[in-house]
Parts: C-alpha cells; sequence; structure tokens
C-alpha cells in the first residue's frame, strides 16, 4: 500500500495561486489533492510545517556542479548524484547536470554517465545538458577555445543516439556553426536545442528558430547583443514568442535594468526563466577549482578566470529566486514561477514537474518566512531538513 501523508501549517502556491488553511495531500509519491484542513480524513498522517510556504521544486537546466564536483571533471553517476545531492539543499529537486565544452571522449562518458543516472533513477536527475562544443569561438565566454569544433555527422548521430536513452537532452549550439538542417534532424529526434555562445545575427537566430530551435542559453551573456540596426540574439529572443531563455540572476552577469527591459519586452507564450549556471562551488567553502586546465576563482559572489572573465555562477536557485523578487521587485509567485514552472515548460515536463496540482510528482520545497529552504521532498521523500 502507498503511503499517504498531509502537509499542513503552511500556505501553499500551486504554481499558480496561493491556498490558505489548506493541506498539501501526498500519495505513493504524487499529489493527491489540496484540500480543506478542515476537510481532511483523520486516518491520514498530519506532517505540521508551522508557518512558511509550500511551493513547488525548482527546476534548473544548466548545472554545471555541486558539491564540490564539476561534471566535467569525471562525468560518472556518483557525480552526477553528488551535484544533484548539493542542490536540494537550495530548493532544486530536478536539475540536468550540464557538460561544458570538452572532448569527444569526455562528451561521450557524459552521455553514458546520464544512462546511467536515468536507468538507476538517481533522486534529481532529469537528463542531460551539453553546453557545446559547437559554439562560436568568437562568443566562447570560459569555454576552451582549442576544445570548440564544427557539428560533424558522427556529433549528430551521437546526440541523436543519446536521445533515446535521456528523459531530457539539451544542448547548446551556435546556430551560425550548427546549420538548421542539423537543428532540424535533432529537434527531429527529441533534441531541445538552444542558442548560445553565438555571435549570430537576427535572422540566423530566426532561421534557428524556424528549425525547431526553442531555447536561448543565459539571455545576454556570450551572445549577440540588442543593436538598434542588427537586433542579434538577444533581439530574437524577446521579439518571438517561440523561444524560452535562461537568465542568471546574480547581479554579476546581467545588470538589474536590463533583467526588467528583458521581462518586460519578452513576447510570450514562451518565457524568461531563471537558472544558476552553477560550478563545484555550490554547497562547499572551496575558493578555487580547475576547469579544462584553467584555475577559476571563487571571490565575492563571481567566479572567474584569471584573465577577469566570468567562469559559470557562485549562485544556487533559492538566491536567484531571492534575487528577482527583491532586487527586481517581482511579485513572489512569478518568482516562483520563473524557478519551477517556466523552465519546466522549456524543457516541455510541465506535465508532471512545476506545479502542486493533482497528479504531478509531489517535489515539494517549504521556505520558512525569510524565504530560506526548510525542507526538500523529491518525489514525496524527504531528502533536506535544515
Amino acid at each position: 500500500m502507498s503511503t499517504i501523508y498531509a502537509l499542513t501549517g503552511s500556505e501553499i502556491f500551486d504554481g499558480e495561486i496561493w491556498h490558505r488553511d489548506s493541506a498539501l495531500v501526498v500519495e505513493g509519491g504524487v499529489i493527491k489533492s489540496i484540500t480543506a484542513r478542515s476537510d481532511l480524513s483523520n486516518d491520514i498522517r498530519h506532517v505540521e510545517l508551522n508557518g512558511g510556504k509550500l511551493v513547488p521544486g525548482f527546476i534548473d537546466v544548466q548545472v554545471n556542479g555541486g558539491g564540490g564536483v564539476l561534471l566535467n571533471d569525471g562525468p560518472n553517476v556518483d557525480a552526477i548524484r553528488t551535484i544533484c545531492d548539493a542542490h536540494f539543499a537550495f530548493g532544486t529537486t530536478a536539475l540536468l547536470p550540464t557538460l561544458i565544452t570538452d572532448t569527444p571522449e569526455i562528451t561521450a562518458a557524459a552521455i553514458a554517465a546520464g544512462k546511467a543516472a536515468a536507468q538507476e533513477k538517481v533522486a534529481g536527475f532529469i537528463g542531460l545538458h551539453l553546453e557545446g562544443p559547437h559554439l562560436s569561438l568568437t562568443h566562447k565566454g570560459t569555454h576552451d577555445p582549442k576544445l570548440i569544433r564544427p557539428m560533424g555527422d558522427a556529433d549528430l548521430l551521437a546526440i541523436i543516439e543519446a536521445v533515446q536513452h535521456l528523459p531530457v537532452l539539451l544542448t547548446t549550439v551556435a546556430p551560425e556553426t550548427v546549420p538548421a538542417d542539423k537543428i532540424r534532424a535533432m529537434v527531429d529526434a527529441g533534441v531541445i536545442v538552444s542558442l548560445g555562445h553565438s555571435g549570430a545575427s537576427y535572422e540566423i537566430a530566426m532561421a534557428a528558430k524556424d528549425a525547431g530551435a526553442t531555447m536561448a542559453t543565459h539571455l545576454f551573456n556570450a551572445m549577440s547583443q540588442l543593436g538598434h540596426r542588427s537586433p542579434g540574439v538577444v533581439g530574437a529572443v524577446l521579439e518571438s514568442g517561440d523561444l524560452s531563455a535562461g537568465l542568471i540572476a546574480d547581479g554579476f552577469h546581467v545588470d538589474k535594468a536590463s533583467m526588467r527591459i528583458a521581462l518586460r519586452a519578452k513576447k510570450g507564450p514562451a518565457k524568461i526563466f531563471l537558472v544558476t549556471d552553477a560550478m563545484s562551488t555550490i554547497g562547499t567553502d572551496i575558493t578555487s577549482f580547475t576547469l579544462n586546465g584553467r584555475t577559476i576563482t571563487r571571490a565575492g559572489g563571481r567566479l572567474t578566470l584569471d584573465d577577469g572573465t566570468l567562469a559559470g555562477a557562485d549562485l544556487d536557485m533559492i538566491s536567484a529566486v531571492r534575487f528577482v523578487h527583491r532586487e527586481l521587485g517581482l511579485p513572489l509567485d512569478e518568482a516562483l514561477r520563473m524557478a519551477s514552472l517556466y523552465p519546466a515548460e522549456s524543457i516541455r515536463i510541465d506535465h508532471h514537474y512545476g506545479r502542486l496540482a493533482p497528479g504531478y510528482s509531489a517535489n515539494i520545497v517549504h521556505l520558512d518566512d525569510e524565504l530560506e529552504v526548510d525542507h526538500v521532498w523529491i518525489g514525496g521523500d524527504s531528502h533536506y531538513v535544515r
């Protein structure tokens, strides 16, 4: 018989509206109902939370590392498990471990690790994000230019084969280096294609969208900007209702004014959502690490190469939620949607994730009144208690 219990004593945000004096009923790892507390059956076990807020678990589609581990350093199931575990404490209950541009051998190992993690049902793992290596050298960011290369037929076939064994496979490509026919082939196979690390024109970006690309990676960063005569990738994202976009909301990667302008300008239904671009530092006190043999230093909330280039982010998801709520002035419910519902929509898992609604996975976060993570449930199982 499946376990049934009711979470009581907190406000409940179901992804759309708030419920008060209600209970969240969970059975067998799935949300059963949101029920008036007065209507609860006495034979259901009550879990009293004494205030705070129950919200949908956060979803992060760009997570390079955590818990002292970087996926690039040794892509295997243990690394994926460590990364997922590190982010539970910050409210992320589902994520895509992300491989930064690397050798063909490391890429193949990451895909194999993703397949194994899916088979083992690693808690929090929902697929892979391959960020590169088919990017633009002029917009490489922290990616090693020696490892960036065009997409060959063998690369395309490997990606198409991999998606058959993964819940989600997202890949970031520069559309000026990956032609529309390859984008279409990936999309037709079920790959989610994101535009990033790209100096493409607006026209090329829109052609990639027409070929099936549906996302942009870390809006504003490492992409052609919005100009008055050349709208670039940024212009394509804001003008197209078909392109969603991740946003690193740490106050370093994008200015607050630019974030506000983009959020007001974005044409829907595709949305801007939060990503962390987190590195191995999350959940640790380490002050430096290496990526592709280059030292990255952690200081003042930033991660940088020796030349000052931002190298991923020292950011967790609840901090990003607080940032857009407190610094940008977004309503809390919208900030929460940017961390849950909108990323779920972007990778097409919003039929089971991103809401607290009947039939949805019981991925639940309890926040205290200061918006700190107090408790996390994944598939109804308790995984983190502060």
